[in-house]
Parts: structure tokens; sequence; C-alpha cells
């Protein structure tokens, strides 16, 4: 069963309420009654177990039963950094990228990105790109929200970067294979992916200057979100925890 996402500091005598879309859901997707059991998580590690004690058309009364740290959040703070493309196609990364256990989500800009012109658009697309990581959330079972950045130009992107050990630059024009071991002062990756049509030679150089190394996905040219997607995966289980050792 999914989990459903509460507001830790809403808690109040260990009861909760569930408003809204997922009260309609719980009622009449799930068609949970009193006495049943329900998953949630506060979307920052805490998983909680609970009872329902009433349900109406307007809400979901929970007792809590049981309060953990989440067991399904990955070892390794990670980072995927996606030049804009098409909205359809950041929508389909972030649900996916939730799946494989991403901590924060950057998208940014560069020579061959698609733009995002005007604040009221930008701050439109935040939210819409929050909404499916709440939902994407609730249908792997995670514990974390994925962190949504503010649109980024390609300097602030490298900026924020230097701070993690691990920087991987996927680009097509590499000939370097992705093989370990990778050695750092701490468990924080960030992964680099190009728009379509690909990174522009000065803008690996630049990645380079700032300590990320430019690794090739294999012999087929990928699109952006196939690369995204495919990255992220393989970067949780030489580093995380999709890994035989994890």
């Amino acid at each position: 069963m999914q989990k459903f996402l509460i507001n830790k500091e809403a808690l109040s005598a260990d009861k909760v309420v569930i408003h809204g879309q997922d009260a309609k859901h719980i009622r009449k997707v799930l068609r949970l009654k009193p006495k049943d059991t329900i998953s949630m998580t506060d979307g920052h590690g805490t998983d909680f177990t609970g009872c329902i004690n009433k349900v109406s058309p307007e809400c979901v009364e929970i007792s809590i039963l049981s309060e953990k740290k989440s067991l399904t959040e990955s070892n390794l703070d990670l980072t995927l950094c996606t030049a804009m493309l098409k909205h359809k196609k950041m929508d389909e990364i972030i649900k996916q990228i939730t799946q494989l256990g991403v901590t924060r989500w950057i998208p940014f800009y560069c020579k061959r990105s698609i733009p995002l012109s005007g604040q009221n658009r930008e701050e439109k697309q935040i939210e819409r790109w929050q909404t499916i990581a709440r939902e994407s959330l609730k249908q792997c079972r995670r514990s974390c929200l994925v962190e949504i950045m503010p649109p980024m130009d390609f300097q602030q992107v490298l900026a924020f970067s230097k701070d993690c050990s691990h920087r991987f630059a996927f680009w097509e024009a590499s000939d370097r294979p992705l093989a370990g071991p990778f050695p750092g002062e701490n468990n924080k990756a960030v992964v680099l992916i190009g728009p379509e049509g690909g990174f522009e030679e000065e803008e690996i150089r630049r990645a380079a200057e700032s300590g990320f190394m430019s690794y090739s996905l294999g012999p087929r040219i990928l699109r952006a979100e196939t690369a995204a997607v495919c990255a992220c995966g393989l970067i949780q289980y030489l580093l995380g925890d999709m890994g035989c050792e994890s």
C-alpha cells in the first residue's frame, strides 16, 4: 500500500487528519475504513503507522501507532542537474528520479537549453514539479521528498557543486567509461546532464575546471531525459544503495 504524506507539525496528541485528494483516495479508491492501518511519512525521513479512526467525505482522522526512521532512503546525497527541456520531459525526469532515491534536482540554463521566460511562469513550473515529486514519493514509498531547486544558470550549478566529492558530467563526445573506484571526502555526488543537442565543448571545459569528470553512457546517443535516469541509476549502483554490497 502506498504511503501518504503528512505534516509532522500538524500532529496533535498522536493524531493527524488527512484532507483533500488524499482523503478522497483513501475513501473511494482504497476503500479503507475505521480500524484499518495506514502508512504515512513526513517527507523528511520519518515514517508513521496509523490506525484510521474516522472516514468522512471531507477528511480522514488517524491515530499514530508508531514512528520510526525510514529504511528506504539512500546513503548517498545525490544531486541531479539537468539542462532545461520541454516541460513534459522534465515532468517525467522528476517521476523517475524520485523512484531512484535522488536527493535534489536542479534545472539549469545553458547555451542549447529550452528557455523558460518570466518569473510567474517559473514559479508555476516549480509548484508543478513539487506536486509531481510529492505524488511520486507516495507511489514509490520513499520518505524524503526530492528537493526541487529553482532554475540556475550554468555557472551557478558549477558553484553549487563545489562541496561535492563526486562530480560527474555525462557527455556524448566523451570516451571515458564510468568505472570506479571513486574516492572522496564525503558521500555527496552531483550529476550533470546536458540539453537536447548536448553540451558545447566550452561548457565541458568549464565543468572540468570546476572538478567535473566527463563520462560516456555508451555508444548510443540517448535522449537527455533517458540519460538523466540512466546516469542516476548507475551512480546509485556505484555509490548508493542499489549495488550488491549496499
